[in-house]
């Protein structure tokens, strides 16, 4: 017989697959573990059991159904450090939950139901988590393709409004600074039967319009170009009638021309013919123009250029003459900037990129102070930049440098995109693939050097990605793959690696993501990942020590949503308080508690009113101060703990949840060779504790002793090292630490001695 002392001094890397199990020559064996559940891996390399869930509110109005991933869906919205708060967005609801600078209490401050017009909220549950949202101070942006983005806006430090984006306009609001695109064929023209005016009849040579539902009065009431705004040239009208997909009605906002490019006029010496350079211009020999706003030049003053014209003679689609009333003197090229107003058949319109006919954005961010749109139905690959500190205005205007900006990822297949990062350069996530906006250290992005690079080829899922230890965490297509988007100088590209090859059962469609940076008592930076099964996967990643590692958490009940607010934690948890039914409850993740749905009571005589948190039936859990009380059922709204301590005011009444750490099989490797498979067995472990009130190794508790025969003190966290004797052979022998009382425990690491 043969004693072997193994240390196990580390679990940096988690919690590992158990196809990992027999990979006992990988040095990620010797500082992982077979399960690691609701406990934090720190930094030092030891673990901690997590924070408890202290209960903030319940969701009574919400019915429970599963059918829906979400139902009330977390968001940070965060002004200033003193003025804080969490969003829940639901079915055509928002609550916001106010954060107090000075106790941490969090409190239900406003419940908005109806925009600013008085029409019901566009989101719907069916949806949540597929809503992106960026925030800038009192305004968060929400998209999703099914509706034009809407605008959760703080207006007073309790109160809050939803309004839909509404473009910048010019001041005369003859011009809607918003997004255009030419979705008609090349070949199709749009004809208008005057140049201003309402109830104006426009025609297409060629099927365009839509033709929703049935007709009514010789009208397509549902076709969903109603409202929608046409650019003519550079002018604009405004649908108010389908008639035929060929034809629709429509009030010219205001006189229809175009503003053609600088000295776009050119003179023959001794004629009065101008040569006029108009691309698409649609004209024929014959029609008649005004021309204004044209300098004089060549001889030839303004009044003898501007004016009503005819056309005289079309040598291609891109330039036509006409006649000045005077000759010029001169073969110059001239006139400044006119304009021409005219309704000829032209190719050259277009149709506003956002409808409900073309879909709505989906991504959204602020990348250099501009706000950046991406992703409708109708341009799939296609990303706007508002003007810089601008946000509202899209006018791409003559492509100076703080001019809107449009660019679509033209890379030979449509790219569906998904999601926008701001990071080091602007991140560009789609269904298929991941790109980047590459950015420029001496100028910022303009019209002239923008660019769409393509990276890698794996596609995300609609969860929106984190940042998390310099790189952008996404989940790739499918669901059961999380990747780290980062920038290499080696390949001087970026890179998508699997983070979750390791701990791939903890990945199960995961429905949200959070990041948080350094909190709940704790140094270390960790992600949250809601799987669809009501469990969250928690990654901690260090690159600098290339440390990461995932952990499991649990509860009695399943977590919903998860929000970060600066290095404070949230949860949505959803939970049988005891009638039998399910609940949705807003907690968040401190020490201050050790339980979930937990909060401090106060009773007399050992008896405490439960009855606004639990129903009678429910099992749930006291601890006074460092002391577990026990497990009670609560009755007439009360929990009563009289027969244990009936002099108890003061309790935390909460719901235990799981603790457990179960090693990979203990493994050495002798002179003639591995132990793997053989029967052996564990004599003893020593563990190295930290302010630890209970835990227990292989179902043997730690015993802690008072200092006095005074029971009625509270007993006193241990820490040092604590020796559990154990009995019987195994062929896999494994440590399992858990605890009986739900009570703090921290495990630096262990020691264990084999028997051979």
């Amino acid at each position: 017989m043969q004693k072997i002392t193994v240390p196990i001094n580390s679990f940096q890397f988690g919690e590992v697959s158990p196809s990992l199990l027999s990979r006992t020559d990988s040095p990620i064996y010797n500082a992982s573990a077979q399960k690691i559940e609701n406990m934090f891996l720190r930094s030092e390399g030891g673990v901690i059991k997590r924070a408890g869930l202290k209960n903030i509110y319940r969701f009574s109005d919400i019915t429970v159904n599963t059918a829906y991933k979400q139902q009330s869906r977390l968001l940070p919205f965060i002004f200033s450090d003193d003025e804080q708060y969490v969003i829940s967005l639901e079915h055509q609801k928002v609550r916001c939950f106010y954060i107090n600078p000075t106790t941490g209490a969090t409190t239900l401050v406003d419940t908005v139901t109806q925009d600013v017009n008085g029409a019901a909220l566009k989101f719907d549950h069916n949806y949540l988590t597929e809503y992106t949202y960026a925030q800038e101070a009192d305004v968060m942006f929400i998209c999703h393709n099914l509706f034009m983005m809407q605008q959760i806006v703080r207006t007073s430090l309790t109160t809050f409004e939803v309004s839909p984006f509404v473009f910048d306009t010019k001041a005369d609001n003859a011009k809607i600074y918003q997004p255009y695109f030419n979705f008609q064929a090349f070949t199709n023209k749009l004809d208008p039967a005057a140049t201003t005016g309402n109830g104006v009849t426009v025609t297409t040579t060629s099927a365009y319009f839509d033709t929703t539902g049935s007709q009514s009065g010789g009208n397509y009431p549902n076709s969903k170009h109603v409202g929608v705004t046409l650019k003519y040239h550079d002018s604009e009208m405004e649908i108010v009638s389908v008639q035929s997909a060929t034809q629709a009605t429509v009030n010219i906002v205001d006189t229809l021309e175009a503003v053609l490019g600088i000295n776009s006029f050119r003179t023959t010496d001794g004629s009065s013919t101008i040569e006029v350079t108009y691309e698409e211009h649609g004209y024929n020999v014959g029609d008649s123009i005004v021309v204004s706003d044209a300098g004089g030049f060549a001889g030839l003053s303004a009044n003898q250029i501007n004016g009503t014209r005819t056309v005289t003679s079309i040598p291609n689609d891109n330039t036509f003459t006409f006649n000045a009333a005077s000759t010029a003197n001169a073969s110059l090229a001239g006139g400044g900037t006119p304009h021409i107003d005219s309704h000829a058949p032209t190719t050259n319109w277009y149709e506003q990129s956002y409808s409900d006919l073309r879909g709505y954005p989906a991504a959204i961010t602020f990348h250099e102070n501009r706000l950046a749109l991406a992703g409708t139905i109708a341009q799939p690959d296609s990303i706007w930049f508002s003007k810089i500190s601008r946000y509202y205005n899209f006018d791409l205007g003559d492509a100076e440098s703080a001019d809107a900006i449009q660019v679509t990822a033209s890379l030979g297949e449509v790219n569906q995109i998904r999601h926008l990062v701001s990071n080091r350069d602007l991140q560009v996530f789609t269904a298929t693939s991941e790109m980047f906006v590459p950015s420029f250290d001496a100028q910022p992005l303009t019209p002239t050097n923008i660019q769409v690079k393509r990276q890698t080829p794996f596609g995300i899922e609609y969860i929106r990605p984190q940042l998390l230890d310099g790189a952008s965490v996404f989940v790739q297509t499918g669901g059961n793959i999380v990747r780290e988007y980062i920038f290499t100088d080696s390949e001087a590209a970026y890179t998508s690696i699997a983070i979750s090859g390791i701990a791939s059962h903890l990945v199960r469609n995961p429905v949200e993501m959070n990041t948080l940076n350094g909190a709940v008592d704790r140094s270390e930076s960790y992600l949250f990942m809601i799987n669809s099964d009501g469990k969250m996967a928690v990654f901690n990643s260090n690159r600098a020590e290339k440390r990461a590692g995932w952990v499991e958490f649990t509860s009695q009940g399943k977590f919903h949503s998860s929000v970060t607010v600066d290095e404070k934690v949230f949860c949505n948890l959803v939970i049988d308080v005891g009638d039998g039914t399910e609940n949705i409850v807003l907690c968040q993740l401190t020490y201050d508690h050790n339980m979930d749905y937990a909060k401090n009571y106060t009773g007399t005589a050992g008896v405490f009113s439960v009855s606004s948190d639990f129903e009678n039936g429910a099992v749930v859990n006291v601890i006074s101060g460092n002391n577990y009380i026990g497990q009670f059922t609560v009755a007439g709204g009360n929990v009563d703990v009289s027969a244990v301590d009936a002099s108890l005011t003061v309790a935390e009444i909460g719901l235990k949840f799981d603790v457990n750490l179960t090693t990979n099989p203990i493994d050495v490797s002798l002179s003639n060779g591995p132990v793997t498979g053989k029967p052996r067995a564990l004599a003893s472990v020593i563990l190295d504790l930290n302010n630890t009130l209970s835990t227990s190794v292989n179902n043997t508790n730690l015993v802690i002793r008072n200092t006095t025969d005074d029971l009625s003190l509270q007993q006193q966290p241990f820490t040092g090292k604590k020796e559990f004797r154990l009995l019987g052979y195994s062929r896999d022998p494994q440590i399992t630490i858990s605890q009986n009382a739900p009570l703090p425990m921290q495990v630096n690491g262990l020691v264990a001695e084999l028997v051979i």
